[in-house]
């Protein structure tokens, strides 16, 4: 047994030398021999006296002396100074850079403010010597530079500075400005070195021209001598006087006139060279307004017959007791003729009810023209357009780091800037998909700080893509401005609308004509009443009653309400929807009459009818002796369409996909706007039949390809941008609508309502046929269908429940007497378990209930409609 236990001791004090060594050897960076022994922790050595010693002198040598700790002290507070210095630094520059971030205004208001408080400081050392020592070296230094023109600088910087609150001055007028001041103040100093006979010393020359006196007019006459310095001056003035204000030598004709109109109250008339005077003074001077004439009017004019009345005499035009009618060219000289008597021509008599339809569409107006134009004058004119501004500048160096960021070959080469949009021109390098540029789209998007952003690939005819970025700095495009541009005098047709301003900065015009019908629509607020309001505005300033008369739909009932009393209406403001139905109807009627007097006269279209008309040819229609007429362009505008689509969608959508289909030859054009794009409101039909489209800012994608069947509407920034798609284009135009305020409005109004008073056609709004006794499909039903449409118009709550129990019926019947009031448009359609819409009111209900029982309608109320 001992000696099994000594083995035993002897393997234990192997393992413990064998852990020990392996201790060592891992304290000594090597590895253990047991590869699952523990690490040990290394063995602590004592250190001898020698080395702590040592240790404890290179604790005292790193104790620092006096003279250390001062330089790490200064060492310290330099640092820290130059730290918060540049902390003070950098916020002074973030507080420059939100500064900069101020609105235009802002910064120019600033800036005039900083010129009026330098004029301050300038007149109080140089008028008043009231300033210090600041003001007396200012003082001093200003007049060894300019001499006595010194004394009016406080003057100049005074009305500069109002000037630049005032009005913002064009960018691009800058350098034209700089080199016209810079040329009359040299100028001018020279003169006055030269009429102060060219003094020599210091304290003489600041009381003559300055040193820049003395410089210019110095140098000259010793090179010329003086009496041809002189006007060499006086020419280089006049040269600067006229590059500060932009007048080149052509024109001063045209301003001096009208300075001299201005300062003698007399009105310049720049295109004939003379001056007329105010018609307050000398009205019998007054120029002749152009008026527009068709070919053969004057000659038509003779073989017209003049149209008689009810009593025998000659119909005259319904001016007001104050209003003188205009003479004639050749009869200016003359004293004013007598009322017209009738001619020997045989008159023209009104048909019997009996007898063939004659709608009279023409305000008859004696001597074939007293109704005057208004003035284009009444409209105001719009602000300069830019060609360029900062904002465009920054917004290239963005789209520029965007490219180099991606590493896309691609490069801004030019821009064209519009009212509302700037389209950027990027070309793409060889070797460079076109794909790249439209997937950072919304990276270009976040650069340049606007959601609102369009890539068009490619510009028609350009071999580049554009990216239409908005304006900060948006321009408004006035419709006098659209109505005065050279497209407009070109184009003579009553049925031309001023639209606004395409990307490019030109004007658009429409041709209603040519439309022949347009669909109008946006979200609130996007510019779709504006446009409807320019529309009018234009067939005001360049029709007359004789040529375009209006239908005009209200559902909303405040929108067209300043147009009411126009002469050009055929009928008073359309508000019911159901009466609106019942319009529509008119239209169809009146669109059938018109093809049969076509076709009788053997004409195509409206305007080849009243060319004969107008020249005598066609007298009397064909096969009856009823007189012919001329046919006006009659325009239709539906302000809000979903309004009539939700109260009887059937019948007008019927009416304007027939008046859609035909009515081009016979001059009827329809305008159809909403603000509600969906598919149940534009349907199918009629988006087939109505050619050109306007679409302004829409809510949805959706909504734009209801309106363009095409994206892009989804995307426009409101307040008139818009997407124009006449008929026949293939991708719509970008343009910005003109905008008419209420003052111009009135205007236009007011001068239309003084010439002529409305000529209304009360068979507009009438029901066309009555009804038949009783419906087949009602049978035996007509009583109890009374009773129900009653019970249910009068508690304005459809459910099929509540007729079960107040008419004691069943569930089929009750359900059966519900599906007739819907076909009747009583009620709406069946939405579930929910009570269905009523759509008749109930001061309405007398009438539906008549018309249900075959009985005769009520005679339409005296409220204006």
């Amino acid at each position: 047994m001992a000696g099994t236990k000594r083995p035993r001791k002897s393997s234990g004090a192997a393992r413990k030398r064998t852990a020990s060594s392996g201790a060592r050897r891992t304290a000594s960076g090597r590895k253990t021999g047991s590869g699952t022994a523990k690490k040990a922790a290394p063995a602590k050595r004592r250190k001898t006296p020698a080395q702590r010693a040592a240790a404890k002198k290179r604790r005292a040598e790193m104790i620092p002396g006096p003279s250390e700790v001062a330089g790490k002290a200064a060492k310290g507070m330099w640092n820290g100074t130059a730290k918060a210095t540049g902390a003070v630094a950098r916020s002074v520059r973030q507080e420059a850079a939100s500064a900069r971030e101020l609105e235009p205004e802002h910064r120019r208001d600033a800036l005039g403010f900083l010129w009026i408080a330098v004029a301050i400081v300038l007149g109080a050392a140089l008028w008043w010597d009231v300033t210090g020592v600041v003001g007396d070296y200012l003082t001093s230094a200003l007049e060894l530079v300019m001499g006595l023109a010194t004394r009016v600088l406080p003057v100049l910087f005074l009305f500069w500075g109002i000037k630049i609150m005032r009005q913002v001055p064009p960018e691009e007028g800058h350098g034209r400005s700089l080199i016209g001041w810079m040329a009359m103040w040299a100028a001018s100093l020279g003169l006055l070195h030269l009429i102060d006979d060219r003094p020599q010393t210091m304290t003489d020359i600041m009381d003559a021209g300055g040193y820049v006196g003395w410089a210019v007019g110095g140098a000259l006459s010793l090179g010329v001598s003086p009496w041809v310095a002189v006007p060499l001056l006086v020419l280089l003035l006049f040269f600067g006087i006229l590059v500060a204000t932009a007048t080149p030598v052509r024109a001063l004709p045209e301003r001096l006139g009208s300075l001299w109109a201005l300062a003698t109250g007399r009105v310049p008339d720049y295109e004939s060279g003379e001056v007329f005077p105010d018609e307050e003074e000398e009205p019998e001077e007054k120029p002749k307004p152009k008026r527009r004439k068709r070919k053969k009017e004057q000659d038509a004019q003779e073989t017209l017959p003049i149209e008689l009345g009810e009593d025998g005499e000659p119909a005259l035009p319904r001016l007001k007791p104050q209003e003188v009618p205009q003479l004639n060219a050749d009869e200016e000289d003359e004293e004013p003729p007598p009322p017209p008597a009738p001619k020997p021509a045989a008159p023209k008599e009104r048909p019997a009810a009996a007898k063939e339809v004659d709608t009279p569409l023409v305000n008859e107006i004696a001597d074939g023209g007293q109704y005057r134009l208004p003035e284009l004058d009444l409209l105001t004119v719009g602000p300069q357009a830019k060609k360029r501004s900062r904002a465009n500048e920054t917004v290239i160096a963005s789209l520029q780091e965007v490219f180099e960021q991606f590493n896309v070959d691609a490069a801004v080469t030019g821009f064209t800037r519009g009212p509302t949009v700037t389209r950027y021109e990027i070309e793409i390098g060889p070797a460079v998909k076109v794909e790249r540029v439209l997937q950072l789209s919304k990276n270009i998007a976040y650069a340049v700080k606007s959601a609102d952003i369009r890539i068009i690939n490619p510009i028609p005819g350009k071999s580049a893509v554009g990216v239409e970025i908005p304006n900060t700095d948006r321009e408004a495009v006035a419709l006098g401005d659209v109505l005065r541009s050279k497209q407009a005098k070109d184009d003579s047709h009553p049925l031309v609308s001023g639209l606004g301003k395409d990307i490019e900065g030109g004007f658009v015009l429409a041709n209603l004509s040519k439309a022949p019908h347009m669909l109008i629509a946006g979200a609130t607020g996007s510019g779709k009443s504006s446009c409807i309001n320019s529309i009018l505005v234009s067939l005001l300033m360049r029709a007359t009653p004789d040529d375009v008369r209006v239908l005009l739909v209200d559902p909303k009932r405040v929108e067209l309400t300043s147009y009411e009393g126009i002469p050009h209406l055929v009928h008073p403001i359309v508000t019911n929807p159901k009466k609106a139905a019942d319009a529509l109807n008119w239209v169809v009627k009146e669109m059938d009459q018109r093809y049969d007097d076509l076709a009788k006269a053997g004409v195509r279209h409206v305007e080849e009818f009243n060319r004969k008309v107008d020249s005598g040819e066609l007298k009397t229609m064909p096969g009856s002796d009823r007189p012919a007429r001329r046919h006006p362009y009659l325009l239709v505008i539906v302000d809000e369409l979903a309004d009539l689509m939700m109260v009887a969608a059937r019948d007008v959508e019927e009416s304007i996909v027939r008046i859609t289909q035909l009515a081009r030859a016979a001059g009827i054009h329809l305008i159809l706007a909403t603000q509600r794009p969906s598919v149940d409101v534009v349907t199918g039909l009629i988006k087939a039949n109505v050619p050109s489209r306007l679409a302004f800012a829409t809510s949805s994608l959706a909504d734009s390809r209801v309106i363009l069947d095409q994206p892009g509407a989804e995307k426009l920034v409101g307040r008139g941008d818009g997407l124009f798609l006449p008929m026949g284009a293939a991708k719509p135009e970008r343009i910005q609508g003109s905008w008419v305020d209420d003052d111009e409005i009135e205007a236009a109004v007011a001068h239309a309502k003084d010439q002529l008073s409305p000529q209304y056609i009360e068979e507009v709004t009438a029901t066309l046929q009555p009804k038949k006794d009783i419906d087949p499909d009602i049978g035996d039903d007509l009583d109890v269908l009374c009773q129900a449409i009653e019970q249910v118009v009068t508690t304005q709550f459809g459910s099929t429940s509540m007729l079960q129990r107040k008419l004691r019926v069943g569930f089929a019947k009750a359900g059966r007497l519900m599906d007739l009031m819907e076909t009747r448009g009583v009620v709406g359609p069946s939405e579930g378990t929910k009570a269905r819409d009523v759509l008749v009111k109930p001061e309405d209900l007398d009438g539906v209930i008549s018309s249900i029982r075959g009985e005769p309608a009520a005679p339409p109320s005296d409220v204006p409609f």
